[in-house]
């Protein structure tokens, strides 16, 4: 068995010790100021390890480049090999004492006695989440879809609205760690429905806010789909890196975001003009005559002449121009005009209506506008 080494326990910064101070002494202060020093101390160090990093970094990318110009000027005439050379020896000598200077401070490190900020850390560290009992999406059929979402939102409405509502980071990430229940597809779809209600509605710059909630509850459920995990151990690593602000991610965060909301308005212009034909369609139902034809359509389609004596409700007229015209168009408009309901056929007989002037006509059918 190998033996442990409890070398490194030999020489510790902290110790009952430190008690014994002067009691003239404000020993919390005295503690405080050695503390104080020990971190700044370690900050120090911190910094002269990356100085010497980067040092070396440069120095090993000029060798790199004067080994490569030494090369070149093997082939070339009337270069002085003697100077490049000079200048290849003084950087592998630098190159030597920089690995000289990393060894020096790694003994530093070692010889350095542990404190209080150094005697412990984090090995390993780990969120245990519950294994979710809920069926995967792909074993649903699409009414239990509809039933497992509409479930959801009778018990959490009130909480995704408020997650909606969030505008910073931090605030976000504290209430879904609050409510881990909420970072779930059934959120992500009712805040996509709710973006929709508030374009419609013209709430533009509230449907915007909603909008970049709804992406960062979509981005978290990639993250987790992308690594494999429960949806819920993804909240905090989204909140890192998006907080990290590199480039990269916040690139595709806010073009995600952007191409969101336009498909959102697109979306809500479709509703409407759905909900304008579907309007007009009830209004044509209502419409139709006995024949299943809109009057205003037909109306549209009369000869002006028609259309005159539609318009002044001037029933002779209207018998003298139908008796001008061809007898094929006459029954034609007349049909349709029936057809529509425009005109009503014997419509003395059913409403018991005598029109002055109608009885001596000698006509077997009259016909009355019906509006």
């Amino acid at each position: 068995m190998s033996v442990i080494n409890y070398s490194k326990w030999d020489h510790i910064e902290i110790s009952d010790d430190e008690d014994d101070t002067h009691p003239n002494i404000d020993t919390p202060s005295l503690f405080r100021w050695r503390h104080q020093a020990r971190v700044e101390k370690m900050e120090q160090q911190k910094k002269e390890k990356e100085d010497l990093q980067k040092e070396k970094q440069t120095n090993q990318q000029k060798l790199q480049a004067m080994k490569q110009k030494l090369k070149e000027t093997e082939n070339q005439e009337g270069m002085d090999m003697a100077k490049v050379k000079a200048e290849l020896q003084d950087l592998e000598k630098q190159e030597a004492e920089f690995k000289q200077k990393e060894e020096e401070l790694k003994k530093k490190e070692r010889l350095t006695p542990l404190n209080i900020d150094t005697i412990c850390h984090d090995g390993k560290s780990k969120t245990i989440i519950n294994k979710s009992t809920k069926k995967d999406d792909k074993e649903l059929t699409d009414d239990e879809k509809a039933e497992r979402q509409a479930e959801f939102i009778k018990k959490h409405k009130s909480d995704v609205k408020k997650y909606g509502m969030f505008s910073k980071y931090d605030d976000t990430q504290d209430f879904l760690e609050k409510n881990p229940v909420l970072v779930c597809e059934e959120t992500a779809n009712y805040l996509v429905l709710w973006c929709i209600d508030l374009e419609i509605e013209e709430k533009t710059s509230l449907m915007e806010q909603v909008a970049h909630q709804t992406i960062v509850m979509q981005f978290i459920l990639e993250l987790a789909n992308h690594l494999k995990v429960d949806p819920r151990s993804s909240v905090r690593p989204f909140f890192s890196r998006i907080k990290m602000a590199q480039k990269e991610y916040l690139d595709a965060f806010n073009d995600e975001l952007s191409g969101f909301k336009q498909r959102i308005k697109t979306r809500a212009k479709q509703k409407i003009d759905e909900a304008i034909k579907e309007h007009e369609e009830e209004e044509r139902q209502k419409r139709l005559g006995p024949g299943g034809l809109d009057p205003i359509e037909v109306f549209e389609t009369l000869p002006d002449e028609l259309k005159e004596c539609f318009e002044s409700k001037d029933i002779g007229k209207l018998q003298d121009v139908i008796l001008k015209m061809p007898k094929e168009d006459a029954e034609y408009h007349m049909k349709r005009c029936v057809d529509s309901g425009l005109w009503v056929p014997n419509a003395q007989e059913k409403t018991g209506i005598q029109e002055e002037g109608e009885a001596g006509d000698g006509e077997e059918e009259t016909y009355e506008e019906v509006h």
